[in-house]
């Protein structure tokens, strides 16, 4: 091999290898923030990423997913409840403590009422509205007595109860808007 050629192969390794520095280079300052050994500081979002700030749901906003028309809705997530007019305007919504047992996402009707009851659970209840069974489980809002906020009991994850218990003044607004047939749409 000549002293050229020599110097032409050491020019095309060192083109080579200059070449392969440079594009190692150009996949470490693409790469998602995360991606490797050292998280970069100040990198930008990796493509297909939004900047854009998460965006929190209102609690207290109507699910979309919860129909049309009157209707009593409940949030099994959520565990609140909105009153629905005919026009869709919502008259009231509130928390509610759920039972033990809940229905299935879907479309029901209130099928009684009992102005007062005791409870699946032993505690005197007024204004139940009862709108679903689940294995002979008895499902239906109902605002506990003794106050306007009596404290909910003590709930045994292992007594099968299907009372939804909510505050006595919305137990009131419960009892006046849901009536014998008005639609429950349950979701999730």
């Amino acid at each position: 091999m000549s002293a050229s050629s020599s110097g032409i192969v050491a020019g095309l390794t060192a083109a080579a290898l200059a070449t392969v520095g440079y594009l190692a280079h150009q996949a470490a300052e693409t790469l998602p923030a995360g991606l490797g050994t050292a998280a970069r500081t100040g990198a930008a979002p990796a493509a297909g990423t939004s900047k854009a700030p998460q965006v929190k749901r209102d609690p207290t906003a109507l699910p979309g997913d919860s129909g049309k028309g009157a209707r009593v809705v409940y949030s099994l997530r959520g565990d609140r409840v909105w009153l629905v007019a005919g026009d869709e305007a919502v008259s009231r919504t509130f928390e509610v403590e759920p039972s033990t047992v809940d229905p299935a996402p879907g479309s029901y009707s209130v099928t009684s009422r009992s102005n007062a009851v005791t409870g699946s659970d032993g505690v005197p209840v007024e204004h139940v509205v009862r709108f679903a069974d689940v294995d002979g489980v008895v499902i239906g809002f109902s605002a506990a007595v003794g106050g306007p906020s009596a404290p909910a009991p003590a709930r045994d994850p292992k007594v099968r109860t299907g009372g939804i218990r909510e505050s006595r003044a919305d137990g009131d607004a419960m009892w006046t808007f849901a009536t014998i047939g008005r639609r429950v749409v349950v979701v999730r």
